[in-house]
């Protein structure tokens, strides 16, 4: 048996991993298995699911980028590179991003570290790809707290990508929606505060997505409704009571 809430103990960050080939081929996605491995020589693993388009690249290149998010990185940052793919649409579009010593692109905005890392070794983990590497940059950008995978998932309501690999299949939902006089969770930051707690004890309903878990605080949705994070329309998302 497999205890479902028993992998979710498993602690984790939250990161922005990137690529891109001579060509100007340019892929990346979120992932939260970014691990130290050694120490002399600095040396970090990723692991990506074999169809994303990110690990093609990197596989072609073998290099990759890696940015720590903040606590206060977006929704809509993570959406981007969560739950869309890099052959569709570009998610570096509009973002601060720096090109490293080998021309591989930085996610800088939102972010309090990058790492850039040479694959020396890649190892076949089933349905995902083990890339193992040597640090040969690394930088910190900021003192803001980096975002964990629990803060994500808990606070912010976030769901798992299915290419993710802490995602099982037949996983349930995002968690219940807090009760009244909880903390509310609007874009996945504001959190009411004492002075409006007496306010909130009053029902409240809002939307939710079941794929990527984006909550839109409306009474109603419009039929041409989209998610703004995963790209679903109307139908994916469920009524919550907040």
């Amino acid at each position: 048996m497999i205890d479902r809430a028993a992998i979710h103990t498993i602690t984790y960050g939250l990161y922005l991993v990137a690529s891109q080939t001579p060509d100007g081929t340019r892929a990346g996605c979120a992932i939260n298995t970014l691990q130290q491995v050694a120490s002399a020589p600095v040396t970090l693993s990723i692991s990506l699911n074999k169809d994303n388009a990110t690990t093609r690249v990197i596989q072609a290149t073998g290099r990759y980028t890696a940015s720590v998010l903040s606590q206060n990185a977006t929704m809509e940052l993570i959406g981007a590179f969560g739950f869309k793919s890099s052959l569709e649409f570009d998610k570096f579009a509009d973002l601060a991003v720096e090109m490293d010593a080998s021309s591989l692109p930085c996610v800088t905005e939102q972010s309090v570290a990058t790492f850039s890392v040479k694959v020396e070794q890649t190892v076949d983990v089933g349905t995902h790809l083990l890339f193992i590497g040597t640090v040969e940059e690394a930088h910190k950008l900021s003192d803001e707290p980096p975002m964990t995978y629990d803060y994500y998932r808990r606070v912010l309501r976030g769901k798992t990508p299915p290419k993710a690999a802490s995602f099982l299949v037949g996983e349930e939902g995002a968690p219940a929606a807090p009760a009244a006089c909880a903390a509310l969770v609007q874009q996945g930051a504001a959190v009411v505060d004492a002075a409006t707690a007496a306010e909130a004890e009053k029902p409240r309903y809002a939307w939710q997505c079941t794929v990527c878990g984006h909550i839109e605080y409306v009474d109603e949705l419009p039929d041409d409704f989209v998610c703004p994070i995963c790209g679903v329309g109307k139908e994916l998302f469920e009524r919550i009571e907040l």
